[in-house]
C-alpha cells in the first residue's frame, strides 16, 4: 500500500492547486489520478473545443446578415473536415502538454486510470492500493442518457463523443433543449446539418428568463427546427435513417423525426457511482452528487470536493472559483465560505446570451415584487445597435430599490462581454448600480445598451406591459 500525502482525483479545476501546494511543501508525495485524457472536461470536450468550433459558425452567420447592409457575400466552402482538425490540433496540444507535464514530474505519481475507495482515505487504482488523510475530490460529471426505448440500437453521440465525429452529418436530432443542445444546433445549423432539436422541457433553454429563451429560439428557428414540451420515447432504424419517436407532453401525440446521427445533450449527471464512496464513508444526494458543506468539505474530513463533482454549478469558471475556496481552507486554514451570489454564464450561440444572478422570478420571491424593479433597453435603440441593424435584441437588469443589482440577462452580440460591467459589480460590497450611471460609457459603444437599461428603471408589472407592446410590435 502506498502512502501519500495528497491524493487528487481528476486534471481540471484541481491543477489549479497542485503547483501552488507543492511550492509551499516541495517534500510532499502527490497522486493525481485521471481516467480520461488529462485536462479536465472543459479542455477535452467542453467549453474549449466547442467555442473553437462555434466561432466559424458565428462568422457564417455574421456573412449571411451582411446582405442587409448592403454588402452581398457568398460562402464559397465551409470545410467542416478542416474545422474539426483545426479544433483538435489546438486542443490536443495542450492535452500532450499536461500529460506530459504529469508524467515527468518528480513530485507526482499519476496514474491514468479510474480510481474507487475500498475504504476511508484508501482507493484501489489499477492493482495497486494507495491512501492519504488529504483527498481532493473532482471527478467532473457525465452524459445523463434519457431512457428512450431502442436508443442502445441505434447508436448516438454525446457532447463528450461529438467532437470526434469525421464526417459532417446531412441531418441530426439533438435530443436536449438546454445550452449544449442549443449551441451543437447552432454549430451544425451553420456548417450545413438539417438540425432538429426535441426538449422535453416546455421551454427552450429553461435556465434563462422566458423572454429571453422565447427570442432566441425564434431566432435560432431561422436555421433549425425546435421542438419544445416533446419526450424522446423511442427509436428505430429506418431506412438507413435513425427515427425518434417523440410524445407531446400537452396533448400526447406521437411524432417521427428521422435523421442520419442523433445527438444526446440532455444534461449532465453524477459520476461518482465509479468512485463508490459511500465505501469511504463520504455522503452523496439523492442525484449522486457529493455533499459539501460551506467550506466544501465533504461528509469526511479533509476530504474536498469541488468542480462538477458537488453538482452545485456546472461551470469551468465555478470550479475554478471553487479550487481557490478549497484552497483557502483546506491548505491556508483560512475557513473562507463558498459563494454563489453572482454565478455568470453564456449560451455561444447567434444570438449569443448571457446571465448574471437572479432571475426575475426569484427576485421576486426573496424580495417581494414592490422591492423589485427592472431595467431594460433594446440594442436597436442604440447608435451602435442601430448601426449593426440588430432587431429585438435587449439587455435585462434586476436590482432592489436601493439599486442594489441582483441578476442580469442579455440577449444580442457580445452579451457575454457587456454582461461583465454588472458582474464586477456584484463582486463589490454595496453590488451598486450606481458607478455604470456615473461611469462614463463610450459613444456610440455597445456598451452604452448596458449604461441605458440602468437608465431606464421601471416596475416589473410595467416592464410586462411594455413587452407585450414590444412582442406585439415585432409579430
Amino acid at each position: 500500500m502506498k502512502n501519500y500525502d495528497l491524493i487528487v482525483i481528476g486534471t481540471g479545476s484541481a491543477m489549479n492547486l497542485v503547483s501552488p501546494i507543492l511550492q509551499q511543501n516541495p517534500s510532499m508525495k502527490v497522486a493525481v489520478i485521471d481516467k480520461d485524457e488529462p485536462g479536465g472536461i472543459c479542455l477535452t470536450r467542453g467549453c474549449i473545443p466547442t467555442k473553437i468550433l462555434l466561432y466559424p459558425a458565428e462568422l457564417i452567420r455574421v456573412i449571411e446578415h451582411a446582405k442587409q447592409l448592403g454588402i452581398s457575400l457568398e460562402i464559397d466552402d465551409v470545410n467542416f473536415t478542416e474545422i474539426m482538425a483545426r479544433m483538435r490540433s489546438l486542443i490536443d496540444e495542450d492535452i500532450e502538454n499536461i500529460r506530459e507535464g504529469l508524467s515527468r514530474s518528480e513530485d507526482i505519481d499519476y496514474y491514468p486510470t479510474v480510481a474507487e475507495f475500498s475504504a476511508p482515505y484508501e482507493l484501489k487504482v489499477g492493482e495497486e492500493i494507495i491512501t492519504s488523510k488529504f483527498i481532493f475530490l473532482c471527478t467532473g460529471s457525465k452524459p445523463i442518457i434519457p431512457p428512450i426505448k431502442g436508443l442502445e440500437k441505434i447508436g448516438y453521440h454525446t457532447s463528450d463523443n461529438i467532437l470526434h465525429i469525421k464526417k459532417l452529418p446531412k441531418s441530426l436530432i439533438i435530443i436536449g433543449g438546454g445550452y449544449i443542445a442549443a449551441e451543437y444546433g447552432h454549430f451544425f445549423s451553420a456548417m450545413g446539418s438539417k438540425v432538429t432539436i426535441i426538449g422535453r422541457n416546455p421551454q427552450f433553454l429553461p435556465q434563462e428568463e422566458p423572454e429571453v429563451s422565447e427570442l432566441a429560439k425564434r431566432e435560432l428557428s431561422k436555421y433549425m427546427q425546435i421542438f419544445t414540451n416533446h419526450e424522446a420515447v423511442e427509436s428505430n432504424l429506418k431506412d438507413n435513417l435513425k427515427e425518434i419517436t417523440s410524445r407531446n407532453r400537452d396533448n400526447g401525440n406521437l411524432v417521427k423525426f428521422t435523421a442520419e446521427e442523433v445527438l444526446i445533450a440532455a444534461g449532465r449527471g453524477s459520476n461518482n457511482d465509479i468512485l463508490h464512496p459511500e465505501k469511504a464513508g463520504i455522503e452523496t444526494d439523492e442525484k449522486g452528487w457529493i455533499k459539501v458543506n460551506e467550506y466544501l468539505e465533504s461528509s469526511q474530513p479533509n476530504v474536498w470536493v469541488f468542480g462538477d463533482a458537488n453538482g452545485k454549478h456546472l461551470f469551468k469558471h465555478v470550479g475554478n472559483y471553487e479550487s481557490m475556496v478549497v484552497f483557502y481552507n483546506a491548505v491556508l486554514k483560512n475557513k473562507v465560505k463558498v459563494d454563489y451570489h453572482a454565478i455568470p454564464s453564456a449560451v455561444f450561440t447567434y444570438p449569443e446570451i448571457a446571465r448574471v444572478g437572479l432571475r426575475e422570478k426569484e427576485a421576486i420571491v426573496e424580495y417581494g415584487e414592490d422591492n423589485i424593479i427592472i431595467g431594460y433597453q433594446k440594442y436597436e435603440d442604440t447608435a451602435k445597435g442601430m448601426a449593426m441593424d440588430v432587431k429585438a435584441y435587449f439587455v435585462k437588469v434586476i436590482l432592489d430599490k436601493e439599486r442594489k443589482i441582483l441578476g442580469a440577462h442579455i440577449i444580442g452580440p457580445q452579451a457575454s462581454v457587456l454582461i461583465q460591467e454588472i458582474i464586477t459589480l456584484m463582486y463589490t460590497p454595496e453590488r451598486s448600480s450606481y458607478p455604470i450611471n456615473r461611469g462614463m460609457h463610450i459613444h456610440p459603444a455597445l456598451s452604452e445598451v448596458v449604461e441605458r437599461a440602468f437608465g431606464r428603471l421601471m416596475r416589473p408589472r410595467d416592464y410586462h406591459a411594455l413587452l407585450e407592446e414590444v412582442t406585439r410590435h415585432h409579430h
